[in-house]
């Protein structure tokens, strides 16, 4: 099976053979009483990484933006939300809202819109705190997060970034939004799980030291849930490691698979959506029927992201720096082909129902 459907971006996988040994998985313990161990060189690495003063680590992304939003409420804000926001942060969000905080999504990308509801968030007292994410897979450009980081610090708030999709992968050595916008100061702050280019499955927050001092006085995941495992920090650890000597080597490489399956796909007819990111996303007419089109791909050997929004269904792939020229002009072989029958097969029924047969 040629898979297209997994998000390790850069390939790395951590089999449990290059992780070392431990004494314990977990320490039965949460991580406000103790961190495991290898935490903190872990945070203090990713911080260096992103270009902020200090992180911490958390389970997941859910636990972080959470207890982020829950922190940031206890001074008056007001939540201004990009339309492309993905969902679990937007949860965060949405959770500080159900407790007062007021909340109001903008359309993406739209600097007009969230400077005039920064200006009305000022006039009633509060500061904007303006949640994205880094990059948004499908989208043909990363939102304006230079204006936006400008648009937070002079209405004295905060610019929140969901950058999973973008680290390890944009940025001066994989450093993510931060580094690639050239963005930095107090009022920015990061959560990003690491499950995607660097294959640890574990949240970290980068932002100012005070910020992530006071986080860790508030965090209710600290107190009430198991930190990251050692595992995941082993696995962190290393594609750190891998980062540092090859990041450069498998970034280039995933681009020019990216690029290659691009021009392959253009070279069958096959449509694409606008987007140089590794999640290649097909623009189908609505004569297409893309659940048809990934049981058909399956057969053939294929695996790819099968994506429902209401009655209309299409398909992803993933393209990642493990995958060889060949695997990319196979799977883009097939897909031209499930097409070509699929068009039949609707060409041939239409036939039949239009001379009643």
């Amino acid at each position: 099976m040629l898979d297209f459907a997994n998000a390790l971006y850069l390939g790395l996988r951590h089999p449990s053979t290059g992780l070392g040994e431990w004494d314990a998985l977990t320490l039965g313990r949460p991580a406000a009483s103790a961190d495991p161990p290898g935490a903190a060189q872990l945070a203090a690495a990713l911080a260096l990484l992103c270009g902020c003063e200090a992180a911490t680590l958390l389970p997941s992304t859910l636990h972080l933006f959470c207890d982020l939003f829950e922190l940031m409420a206890q001074t008056p804000v007001a939540i201004l939300v990009d339309g492309a926001s993905y969902p679990i942060a937007r949860a965060g969000a949405e959770r500080a809202a159900a407790k007062g905080t007021p909340l109001t999504v903008f359309a993406h990308g739209d600097v007009g819109a969230l400077r005039r509801l920064a200006q009305v968030a000022r006039r009633q007292g509060r500061r904007p705190l303006i949640l994205a994410d880094g990059y948004s897979p499908g989208a043909a450009q990363a939102p304006p997060l230079a204006a936006y980081a400008a648009l937070a610090r002079e209405a004295g708030g905060w610019l929140v970034l969901d950058d999973t999709q973008a680290i390890g992968l944009f940025g001066a050595g994989g450093g993510g939004s931060l580094r690639r916008h050239g963005i930095k100061g107090p009022h920015v702050v990061v959560g990003s799980s690491l499950s995607k280019a660097f294959g640890a499955p574990l949240a970290v927050l980068c932002a100012s030291a005070d910020l992530v001092r006071r986080f860790g006085q508030s965090s209710q995941a600290r107190v009430h849930s198991s930190p990251p495992s050692v595992a995941s920090i082993r696995a962190a650890l290393a594609a750190l490691r891998i980062n540092r000597a090859h990041g450069d080597q498998l970034r280039q490489r995933l681009w020019c698979r990216v690029a290659q399956w691009r021009a392959g796909a253009a070279r069958h007819g096959i449509a694409l959506r606008a987007s140089g990111f590794p999640v290649q996303t097909l623009a189908l007419d609505g004569r297409t029927d893309g659940v048809a089109l990934h049981a058909c791909l399956r057969r053939a050997g294929v695996d790819a992201v099968l994506q429902r929004a209401g009655t209309q269904a299409t398909l992803s792939f993933i393209v990642t720096a493990r995958h060889a020229p060949d695997d990319i002009e196979r799977a883009l072989a097939l897909l031209a082909a499930c097409l070509r029958a699929q068009a039949a097969s609707v060409g041939h029924t239409r036939r039949e129902y239009e001379y009643g047969i």
